[in-house]
C-alpha cells in the first residue's frame, strides 16, 4: 500500500533534574553545594530521504518520543544530553501543525533537516544558587518539558510531468512506453489506485512522470479518489492532459477534457495556469473526422500543443517525448512553500503563555505546565528555596497578574498543591 500522509504525535525529550549535592571528602569540612546540571532533552528531527518513496513507516506507528536527557551528579557532574530522534521522510514532504494548519517544514531536497520539537532544558545543580549570603542552598531546578505537538505529514511528489486524465484515459499505457516503468494496465476505472514514477531519458537528459491516480467530477471536494490524486500533482512543472478520444462507455471527450480542467482550477487555481500538453490518446480507434473535431476545439480554447497519439500502438509517441523533454529542459522547478534552508533548521512552536488564571468559588488558582516546574523545583521546608520561589512568580509577574483578576487581602490562592492567603 501506498501511504501518502498519516498524522503523527512528536514528543521532544524532557529535560534532566539539576542535582542537589555537596562536597564530601575526607579531612574537606563544609566543601559546599557541588550538584550538577541535568542533561538537555532529545530533540524531533526530520530527515529527506531521496532512498525512500513513501510514509510507510507511519502506517501502524503514530507516536515518535526522543530520549530524556540524564539528572544531574555530585561533584559537578552534568548529565548526558537525551539522544535526537532523527525521523526519515521522502522527498516531498509537507509537515504541518495540524492545531493551526501552519507549515513547519517543506522537504524539496535530499538531506534537509529540520528540528520540529525542541527538547527541553536540563535543571540546574544546587551549585549556581550559592552566594555569599546563601552558601549551601537547600535547592536545585528540575528539567523543563520537551516540545510536543501533533503533526500532519504529508507526501507530494516530486516529479517534472504529471500525466492527468479520467480513469482508461490510457495515462498508465502512456507512461510504459515513454519510460521503462510498469504500471498495473487493465480495462477497468481506478485501475492506478497508487501513483507510478518513471523516468525518461532522452537527448542526454532525464526526468520524471508521475502517472496519478485518475480524477473524477468534484475530485477537489474529495469524491472518488480526491485529493489522494490533486495532492500529487501541485509539484509538478508541466502536464500531459491524456483523453480518450474513442468515448469508451459513452463519455465525451471534450467535454472530459473540460471537466479534468475545472477540478484543476476549483483544487488550486495554479494548476489550471501550468503549462499542458492534450495528448488525444486512442487515434486508432477514431475517424480522421472526430480526430479534427476535438484538436480544432482544444486548439481554440488556448491550447497549442496537441499531439494526436496511440499509446498501444506507439503512434506519434517520438513526437510527444521530444515536445515533453524540450519543455521540461527550459521550465523552472515548481516550488509552493519556502524551502528550509541547508543544514540543520529550527522550527519554533509559539510560546505557550507561561500560566493561567482560573477562578473558581473564590479560590484563585494558578495553573500552567511553567508554573509546575517551579513549583516542583522548591524545596518548601528550606527558607531560602522558598524565598527564591516567592521572588520567582514576582519577577514573572503572577502576583501583578493575580491583582487584576481580582484577587484581595484574605483571599485564597492555590498553585499546585499549595493554597495560601494572599497578603499584599
Amino acid at each position: 500500500m501506498f501511504i501518502d500522509h498519516s498524522k503523527i504525535h512528536v514528543k521532544a525529550g524532557d529535560g534532566g533534574a539539576g542535582a542537589l549535592s555537596f562536597h564530601t571528602e575526607k579531612y574537606i569540612t563544609n566543601g559546599g553545594p557541588d550538584g550538577g546540571d541535568g542533561g538537555n532533552g532529545g530533540n524531533i528531527v526530520f530527515e529527506s530521504s531521496s532512498r525512500l518513496t513513501s510514509l510507510q513507516n507511519f502506517r501502524f506507528k503514530h507516536k515518535f518520543v526522543a530520549e530524556n536527557g540524564v539528572k544531574g551528579g555530585n561533584r559537578k557532574m552534568y548529565g548526558r544530553n537525551g539522544e535526537d530522534l532523527v525521523i526519515g521522510v521522502p522527498v516531498g514532504t509537507v509537515i504541518k501543525d495540524l492545531a493551526t494548519g501552519k507549515i513547519i517544514a517543506d522537504f524539496t531536497e535530499d538531506k534537509q533537516r529540520i528540528v520540529v520539537a525542541k527538547g527541553g532544558k536540563g535543571g540546574l545543580g544546587n551549585m549556581h544558587y550559592a552566594n555569599s549570603v546563601r552558601q549551601a542552598p537547600q535547592f536545585a531546578t528540575p528539567g523543563l518539558p520537551g516540545e510536543e505537538k501533533d503533526l500532519a505529514v504529508e507526501l507530494k511528489l516530486i516529479a517534472d510531468c504529471g500525466l492527468v486524465g479520467f480513469p482508461n484515459a490510457g495515462k498508465s499505457t502512456l507512461l510504459s512506453v515513454m519510460t521503462r516503468a510498469k504500471p498495473k494496465i487493465a480495462d477497468y476505472p481506478f485501475t492506478t489506485l497508487e501513483p507510478v514514477l518513471g523516468v525518461v531519458s532522452n537527448y542526454d537528459m532525464s526526468y520524471v512522470i508521475a502517472d496519478i491516480p485518475g480524477i473524477i467530477e468534484n475530485a477537489h471536494e474529495g469524491a472518488g479518489l480526491g485529493h489522494d490524486f490533486l495532492r500529487h500533482i501541485e509539484r509538478t512543472r508541466l502536464l500531459i492532459h491524456v483523453v480518450d478520444l474513442s468515448g469508451a462507455d459513452g463519455r465525451e471527450p471534450l467535454e472530459d477534457f473540460k471537466a479534468i480542467n475545472k477540478e484543476l482550477e476549483e483544487f488550486n487555481a495554479e494548476l489550471a495556469s501550468r503549462p499542458q500538453i492534450v495528448a488525444a490518446n486512442k487515434c486508432d480507434a477514431v475517424s480522421q473526422e472526430v480526430i479534427d473535431e476535438f484538436v480544432n476545439a482544444v486548439k481554440e480554447m488556448g491550447y497549442e500543443d496537441v499531439f494526436v497519439i496511440s499509446a498501444a500502438g506507439r503512434i506519434g509517441i517520438e513526437e510527444l517525448t521530444a515536445k515533453v523533454t524540450e519543455m521540461v529542459s527550459k521550465l523552472p522547478p515548481t516550488v509552493l512553500h519556502d524551502t528550509a534552508e541547508a543544514g540543520e533548521t529550527v522550527y519554533s512552536f509559539e510560546e505557550e503563555k507561561k500560566y493561567d488564571i482560573v477562578i473558581h468559588d473564590g479560590l484563585y488558582e494558578v495553573t500552567g505546565a511553567w508554573i509546575k516546574t517551579i513549583f516542583n523545583s522548591t524545596n518548601f521546608e528550606d527558607t531560602e528555596s522558598t524565598n527564591f520561589f516567592q521572588r520567582t512568580l514576582e519577577e514573572q509577574g503572577v502576583f501583578e497578574d493575580l491583582r487584576k483578576a481580582g484577587v484581595k487581602e484574605g483571599d485564597t490562592v492555590k498553585i499546585c498543591d499549595l493554597e495560601f492567603d494572599y497578603f499584599d
